[in-house]
């Protein structure tokens, strides 16, 4: 500092002196405090205790700790980024620091206080601050008037209306093609029933059509199509026909016919139609067991029903015992699938082959496949021209593979049970992988913004974060309190006599900017007191000026008439060093 201000600002001399002993000398003069005293100066940044004797400082029995109002503020800003990080721009420096000042104390009891908070008491309630940040209220929608109710309606209307007329386009459009085709249809087999038999085949091929059976089916199907666009009622011979199986319905006249009875086109029509039955036949055994399964799961709900009615608590409680077992089945089973039915404690992959982990029929499939790809490569690809070719693909199809029912049983069940539960029981949430495609997982509705979401609230941190004074080891500062420093400060004077110890006790002034928590007085007495004997006089004072004191008293230290011989000058300090500083005597005439 000397060699800053006397080799840069080129200052003629300077003076050295600490804030607390010139705020306990201004406060002596006022009959604040006596001439022996502690001086107690929780800082900025770090927190002095100065013993006084007879009016001067005794610097070998300070005290200094590295706690503040710095770490004070610091950690209330900490506290509330920590409790309500949405609204951590807000915390800045000036204003957390207006919050300690205008709302932070010292509690009596730490621990008593921070009961009456945990308790939720009337007091703790008192106590409570609230800080409203700047909220401006979502615009009400105000409700539409009738005029605007009125105007909508007819704007909808008239959009109707165009879709209607648009639609009603398109319908008459379509019943024109299909009343032609039927027309057409009818006139070709006229035509072919005035054909000879032995013309028919030349007579087809003109007409794209195979066989008179083919074009009577296209006919009945234009015929319900376009009963169908014209809203009619279906017929007798259509409903028929419809429960009946379309394998049979559709006629496949090629497919009973030896192969060397056929031209090539014929052979080319024969497969396609044996793909076609094959085809329509795997449809309908689908569609059968999907009636099938639908009328089981109508069946299961209906007796689940008669059960909840009789007792509803029991049925509830079943419901769930049976959903958390078949969930648990059947997550284990797809661990098993995933890890080739053997686990190795970490549900990861044992390192089994696919070949391993495949049942008896998937085996089979895979032999069959293997065997066609062979034979195919070894010339001119002929797959499906024999009836053979047909029974084998038949025996590839999966619609023959029954091993994993068991695991799609217990899957469908599993739905079934989900969705019930979500009928009978409001708190139940399925599983993502439950929904399914068909039902996907609705996005959380947030709430809109009220104007308690811009209050903080400021509880338990108001005595909380100053008491770091007393406790620096709760921010990490393994040193002593506001009350241990005055125990060390006395214990480290040297022995100058009996009773100076009370007398140091009974005159403690407070100063500094952290001393104007309120209690903190109170908090100090009773903390002393713990460790002086029983009786000693115990009082503590606070300065009239706790901020600005210490300046007073510096200004007061230079305008007295023997400051110019207690100041440190330019020829002082280019003569002995920068290490070299006075002693100063704060004895000075005001």
């Amino acid at each position: 500092m000397a060699e800053l201000l006397f080799e840069t600002y080129g200052v003629p001399s300077v003076a050295f002196g600490v804030d607390a002993a010139f705020s306990y000398k201004y406060n002596q003069r006022l009959g604040v405090c006596d001439k022996d005293g502690l001086a107690i100066c929780p800082g900025f940044n770090t927190t002095h205790v100065i013993p006084f004797i007879d009016g001067e400082p005794i610097y070998n029995g300070s005290c200094r700790t590295n706690i503040g109002g710095y770490h004070i503020t610091d950690y209330l800003k900490q506290l509330l980024s920590l409790k309500y990080p949405h609204h951590m721009a807000r915390f800045t420096w000036e204003k957390v620091e207006d919050l300690k000042m205008e709302h932070c104390y010292i509690a009596p009891d730490y621990f008593s206080e921070a009961r009456l908070f945990q308790k939720g008491a009337k007091e703790a309630e008192d106590k409570t601050r609230c800080w409203q940040l700047p909220w401006t209220p979502p615009p009400v929608e105000e409700a539409p008037s009738e005029e605007e109710i009125a105007r909508k309606a007819a704007i909808k209307e008239k959009q109707g209306q165009r879709l209607r007329e648009m639609a009603e386009a398109k319908r008459s459009s379509r019943i024109n093609e299909l009343e032609n085709e039927l027309h057409d249809l009818g006139f070709l087999l006229q035509q072919l029933e005035q054909v000879e038999e032995n013309d028919i085949p030349s007579f087809l091929s003109e007409t794209g059509y195979v066989s008179k059976q083919e074009i009577e089916a296209a006919l009945v199907k234009v015929t319900q199509s376009l009963r169908k666009a014209k809203g009619e009622p279906k017929g007798d011979l259509a409903e028929a026909e419809e429960k009946t199986d379309p394998a049979t319905g559709e006629k496949f006249p090629l497919i009973n016919i030896p192969d060397d009875m056929l031209t090539p086109e014929q052979l080319k029509e024969k497969r396609r139609q044996l793909f076609l039955k094959t085809t329509s036949e795997g449809r309908q055994r689908a569609k059968q067991k999907r009636s099938e399964s639908e009328l089981e799961r109508e069946r299961k709900n209906q007796q689940d029903e008669e059960k909840r009615l009789e007792n509803p608590e029991l049925y509830l409680e079943q419901l769930r015992t049976r959903y958390k077992d078949l969930s648990e089945k059947v997550e284990q089973r797809k661990r098993l699938k995933t890890n080739g039915n053997h686990t190795n404690g970490n549900n990861f992959s044992g390192g089994v082959g696919r070949g391993e982990r495949l049942n008896a029929a998937q085996r089979e499939r895979m032999r069959l496949l293997t065997t066609a790809a062979f034979d195919r490569g070894k010339g001119e690809d002929t797959f499906g021209a024999r009836d053979e070719d047909w029974q084998l693909y038949k025996l590839m199809s999966k619609d023959n593979d029954h091993d994993d029912e068991g695991l799609d049983q217990d899957e469908a069940e599993l739905a079934r049970i989900s969705s019930r539960l979500q009928e009978v029981d409001p708190t139940f949430i399925p599983k993502p992988a439950e929904l399914g495609t068909s039902q996907p997982v609705e996005a959380p509705r947030l709430r809109p913004l009220t104007k308690e979401d811009f209050q903080i609230i400021l509880g338990v941190e108001r005595f909380r974060c100053p008491e770091i004074l007393f406790r620096p080891n709760w921010i990490g500062v393994d040193q002593a309190g506001l009350d241990e420093m005055a125990g060390v400060s006395i214990r480290r004077l040297p022995s100058v006599g009996q009773g100076v110890e009370e007398r140091l006790t009974s005159s403690i002034l407070m100063t500094g900017g952290s001393c104007l928590f309120p209690g903190i007085s109170e908090r100090l007495v009773d903390r002393i007191r713990m460790i002086r004997p029983c009786g000693s006089p115990i009082r503590v004072v606070r300065a009239l000026d706790p901020v600005l004191d210490a300046w007073r008293g510096a200004a007061a230290y230079a305008a007295a008439s023997q400051f110019p011989t207690q100041t440190f000058s330019k020829a002082d300090y280019y003569e002995k060093g920068e290490d070299w500083l006075h002693q100063y005597q704060l004895q000075y005439t005001l």
